[in-house]
C-alpha cells in the first residue's frame, strides 16, 4: 500500500473515531452515572458530593448513584475511578487529600492525580475548622495551646487517616503551635468528628463539612479556622492565623474522570457542574457547610492539582511525614 494511502486511510479512521465520539456525546448521558467517593459515609467528602449530585442529575437528566470505597486514605477509590470505563458514566470525586496527600505517602504510588485521569471541574474550596470536645475547657486558640502546653492528659488530635486532609493540617498545627499531641487516625471522616463530639478524642483540625452539623447541634465546639482571612461562612468564628501568622491551610473539591473519557463527554459534565452550582439549593448546602464555590473547567482545574502537589510535598517534608509502603 502506497504511503498516501496509508495517511488518507488514517485520517479517515480518525475522522471515523471523531464522528462516534460526537455522536455519543450528543445522546450522553442516556443512562445513570456512578461517582465514586474515596472516603466513606458521612465524610466531609461524602456529605459536599451528596449536596451537588442530588442536584446534578437532575441537571444531567439522569440518576446518579454514589458508591463509596473507602479505605487507605483515599487510594483504594482512587484505584478503582483509574481503571473505570473512560465513557462518562464514571465520575471519581477529587479531593486534595485522596488525590495529593496519600499517594505521597507512599513510596511507590499506583496512580497519578494529572497523567491518570481527566480533569473535570473543580466545585469547592475546604477550609478546615479546629473543634475541640465540649468537655474541655477552652473556647479560643490561645486558650487550646495554652491547654495542651499544661501537660494535662489525655490530649488527642483526632484525623480521617493517615494522609486525610485532617492529618496533615492538624500536624501542621502542631508544628506551628509548638504543642504536643497523641495523633489517633480512625477510619474516615466521619468517625474522626464524631469521636471529638463524644470525647474520645480531644481536638482535631478537620474540613467544615464535616464538622458543621456536630457544631450546630453543640456536640463539638468550634474555635477557629484555616483561612488566612476572616470569612462570612464563620463570622463568629477567628482565622487560626489570629494566633499563628502565616496559618493558611485549605482544600480543594472536583470531579476526575477515568483517563480517555471523550472531550465532547468531559465538556458536557463540566457545563452541568457549572450550572448545578448556581442553583440555590445547592448554594445554601455548601454555605451550611461553610464550603467556598469555587468552579474550575478542566485546564484551570488540572493546574490547581499541580499546585497542590507541589504544596502538600513541601508541606509533608515540613511536618517530617514519612512515605511508606
Amino acid at each position: 500500500m502506497k504511503f498516501t494511502h496509508v495517511v488518507t486511510a488514517l485520517l479517515a479512521a480518525t475522522s471515523l473515531s471523531a464522528a462516534v465520539s460526537a455522536v455519543a456525546a450528543d445522546s450522553f448521558p442516556s443512562r445513570p452515572l456512578r461517582v465514586l467517593v474515596p472516603n466513606g459515609p458521612g465524610s466531609s467528602v461524602d456529605t459536599l458530593t451528596r449536596i451537588v449530585t442530588n442536584r446534578l442529575g437532575e441537571t444531567l437528566g439522569q440518576q446518579i448513584v454514589v458508591d463509596n470505597r473507602a479505605g487507605a486514605g483515599g487510594v483504594i477509590g482512587m484505584e478503582i475511578g483509574k481503571d473505570a470505563n473512560p465513557d462518562g458514566y464514571t465520575l471519581i470525586t477529587a479531593t486534595t487529600a485522596a488525590s495529593t496527600i496519600a499517594r505521597l505517602l507512599l513510596k511507590n504510588p499506583p496512580y497519578h492525580p494529572v497523567n491518570d485521569y481527566d480533569s473535570v471541574a473543580q466545585f469547592a474550596v475546604t477550609l478546615n475548622v479546629l473543634v475541640v470536645a465540649n468537655s474541655l475547657p477552652v473556647k479560643t486558640v490561645p486558650e487550646l495551646i495554652a491547654y495542651a502546653k499544661s501537660g494535662k492528659k489525655p490530649f488527642n488530635m483526632s484525623s480521617a487517616g493517615i494522609g486525610s486532609q485532617s492529618h496533615l493540617s492538624g500536624a501542621y498545627f502542631v508544628q506551628e503551635s509548638g504543642i504536643k499531641s497523641l495523633h489517633v487516625p480512625y477510619k474516615g471522616g466521619g468517625a474522626s468528628s464524631r469521636s471529638v463530639a463524644s470525647g474520645e478524642s480531644q481536638w482535631s483540625l478537620i474540613p467544615s463539612a464535616a464538622a458543621m452539623n456536630h457544631v450546630a447541634a453543640k456536640r463539638m465546639r468550634a474555635i477557629g479556622h484555616s483561612l488566612s482571612h476572616t470569612t462570612p461562612l464563620l463570622p463568629d468564628i477567628r482565622p487560626i492565623s489570629e494566633t499563628i501568622p502565616g496559618f493558611d491551610y485549605t482544600g480543594w473539591m472536583g470531579f476526575f474522570a477515568p483517563k480517555g473519557t471523550p472531550k465532547a463527554v468531559i465538556e458536557k459534565l463540566r457545563a452541568a457542574v457549572a450550572k448545578t452550582m448556581e442553583a440555590a439549593e445547592v448554594k445554601k448546602g455548601m454555605a451550611f457547610q461553610a464550603t467556598e464555590i469555587v468552579v474550575l473547567g478542566p485546564d484551570q482545574f488540572r493546574k490547581e492539582v499541580q499546585k497542590s502537589m507541589v504544596k502538600n510535598a513541601a508541606l509533608i517534608k515540613t511536618v517530617g511525614l514519612k512515605a511508606t509502603n
